[in-house]
């Protein structure tokens, strides 16, 4: 009876009697294997107990006839349909045969299958040459129209190899049309293990030529903006000297390596393509501060672009309170500002006059003008789309004789491990600012079941009566039927009841941007012992008097946002500490992140973690989170294929032209264009 099965990975015992089957059927019907298996139909009926279903009985032939029904009789199989159409009873006759393809398992008279894919064969009908593939679908389309419809694509497709040959025989790699086709239908033989983990040579073949499309596409583009022209800021020694002589610390060794290499990149005529990154606190903006000056110096101007109002109103402040000294007008462009003042703002950046340019998105905005855009900078780049960051570097310059294209410095304190950096940033000049000033103190974490709330208030009001300061975050401003997380505007009343003698202050994204900016100053400056607040505060936000963290609800928050919360505190002499209150049951990955931000205070670690569990993102297009662009490869399980591509990508672009033309139009139809942001 037995016609093919599917290789196993490893062989489950054999349980003899329990099948009802001789030995030899014994040998290859296990249970638990998923087997294609062939016989005639000797007995179908609808049986009501226990429950209406149609049991059809299968034997490797049928029994001859006149025979006795009592005797001993070929190997059986029954087959169970717990839901049927009248038309499978008239279809499933005895008489019929049948190809079946399902897991055994023991039942009650015996060997059974229950639900099996099948259908109905002549006898001497030839087995497939393949594997049949399962593809992914959605209602109303069938899986033999998806065969089909792969079937036609593969052979009406191209699919002359765009590698040369002794690359892939220096990798071991197949043709790309084998790889392909066995890929859509593997031989029987096939080492099924290798197909699932994606390990087999022809996985191999697809994965690599994913990433050696993605190496060759940033590489070429880095070409391309060699060719272009930037201003040359060279300038600003001397505001450079002024600004360092004026700082009550003095700057990290990682600080002054990532500032010199700034430095180098706006004095080329050449645009800067480079990233800055470091942990939350590790001074970013000082260095962004340096790199403005340049530009101002040689006359031109600079943009920083933030994600939040908040953080654009702390980089202003923090900006204005280093360069105005220096004679540098500061300016904030933000979509609160209206009337009098937002025409002021607009017609200082249009003149010039404004130097350094402070906003959110709408620095982009079509009414926004810099006549002489020397620097863009992109904070937390990250939380931008790609049309976004492309629009501010695309403000350029208006009054210049030639198209000029500014230097672009983005930044971001969620640190990219080393393999997503070599990936997708293979185009990109990173710098890393991997120390912490002199004086910050590690703050120590604290994971809490919110049944002991209670508790934390307590120890709130202690922590607060000695005159330090303390946030208390919720995810979200309203209630949630679906979540039950406790609102921000709730937990306000419920912690301004329970400490009269503390002043409680609010903080939230639906409020208007001059009521954020006054809650903030208040706080700032001492007035607000405690503000409760969602995640709008996660970065920007530096009150070093602010040593104590509460978090609710920690297990709904992603392990960056988690790390970027944290790093609110324990920015001054205080002793810190961040206390995550959650709610069970806690999720297997919600486990994982607190495991991990209570045991690591190193960004990078964690940005790993991150990685592992969330993803990477979408590089090449405008989604920013989820499933990565790398449909088949992974930059750090697939580290061996991505240091081989790398290499390829640049020997193929030196050698052969025409060929990595012919492997971009295979692989990067579309979307080329995201890779200049």
């Amino acid at each position: 009876m037995p016609a093919a099965r599917k290789a196993a990975p490893t062989a489950k015992p054999d349980i003899p009697g329990r099948l009802g089957l001789p030995d030899a059927a014994a040998l290859i019907l296990r249970p638990g294997e998923t087997v294609l298996v062939e016989g005639n139909v000797v007995h179908a009926e609808v049986q009501y107990r226990p429950r209406r279903q149609l049991v059809v009985q299968l034997a490797e032939s049928s029994p001859p006839v006149g025979s006795d029904p009592g005797a001993p009789g070929p190997a059986a199989l029954h087959v169970r349909l717990l839901h049927f159409y009248p038309s499978q009873l008239a279809q499933l006759k005895p008489g019929a045969r049948l190809r079946l393809y399902g897991e055994v398992r023991p039942g009650f008279f015996g060997a059974e299958m229950v639900h099996p894919r099948y259908r109905v064969v002549t006898p001497g009908s030839p087995l497939p040459t393949a594997l049949t593939p399962v593809y992914p679908s959605v209602a109303g389309l069938s899986q033999a129209a998806l065969r089909k419809a792969v079937g036609e694509a593969l052979a009406g497709a191209d699919l002359t190899d765009t590698l040369p040959a002794d690359m892939l025989a220096r990798l071991g790699l197949p043709a790309f049309a084998d790889a392909l086709r066995l890929l859509h239908a593997p031989p029987p033989g096939c080492d099924l293990a290798a197909l699932e983990s994606r390990h087999h040579p022809a996985w191999q073949r697809l994965k690599f030529d994913e990433l050696l499309a993605q190496q060759l596409s940033l590489r070429r583009h880095a070409q391309a903006r060699q060719a272009l022209t930037a201003p040359v800021l060279a300038d600003g020694a001397a505001l450079v000297e002024r600004l360092l002589a004026t700082l009550p610390f003095a700057m990290t060794a990682a600080q002054r390596r990532a500032w010199a290499e700034i430095r180098a990149d706006l004095a080329r005529p050449h645009p800067m393509h480079r990233l800055l990154q470091g942990d939350v606190g590790s001074g970013k903006t000082l260095v962004a501060a340096l790199a403005c000056l340049p530009a101002v110096a040689a006359g031109w101007q600079a943009a920083v672009m933030a994600p939040t109002e908040i953080l654009a109103e702390q980089l202003h402040l923090k900006l204005a309170e280093w360069l105005a000294p220096l004679g540098v007008r500061v300016a904030r462009v933000t979509a609160a500002l209206t009337g009098r003042a937002r025409r002021e703002v607009m017609t200082a950046v249009a003149s010039g006059e404004a130097e350094v340019a402070v906003g959110t998105h709408a620095l982009i905005q079509e009414t926004v003008n810099f006549p002489r855009l020397g620097l863009a900078v992109v904070d937390e780049q990250h939380r931008f789309g790609v049309e976004q960051r492309l629009a501010l570097r695309g403000k350029g310059s208006t009054s210049h004789p030639s198209p000029l294209t500014p230097h672009l410095l983005m930044m971001s304190a969620t640190p990219i491990p080393r393999s997503l950096a070599m990936s997708y940033y293979a185009d990109l000049e990173v710098s890393v600012i991997d120390e912490l000033p002199a004086g910050r103190k590690p703050v120590a974490t604290r994971l809490i079941n919110n049944t002991r709330r209670a508790e934390v208030v307590a120890r709130l009001r202690d922590y607060c009566a000695g005159g330090a300061q303390a946030y208390w975050v919720c995810p979200l401003v309203e209630e949630s039927e679906k979540l039950q997380l406790k609102a921000a505007l709730d937990a306000h009343a419920e912690l301004a009841a329970a400490l009269p003698e503390l002043n409680v202050g609010l903080v939230h994204g639906r409020m208007k941007a001059e009521e954020k900016a006054a809650v903030m100053a208040a706080f700032k400056a001492g007035e607000l012992r405690l503000l409760v607040a969602t995640t709008v505060i996660e970065v920007g936000v530096d009150v070093p008097n602010a040593g104590l963290m509460v978090i609710e609800h920690a297990e709904r928050m992603g392990l960056a946002q988690l790390h970027q919360l944290r790093g609110r505190v324990g920015r001054g002499g205080r002793e810190s500490a961040c206390l995550l209150l959650y709610a069970e049951p806690l999720s297997d990955t919600a486990r994982q992140r607190l495991r991990v931000i209570r045991e690591s205070g190193d960004g990078f670690a964690i940005a790993r973690e991150d990685l592992r569990l969330r993803g990477p993102g979408e590089f090449m297009g405008a989604r920013q989170s989820g499933a990565a662009w790398l449909r088949f490869a992974n930059p750090e399980t697939d580290a061996d294929l991505l240091a081989a591509a790398r290499n390829g990508a640049v020997a193929m672009l030196a050698d052969d032209p025409a060929r990595v033309d012919r492997h971009l139009a295979r692989w990067l139809p579309r979307g080329v264009e995201f890779l200049r942001a």
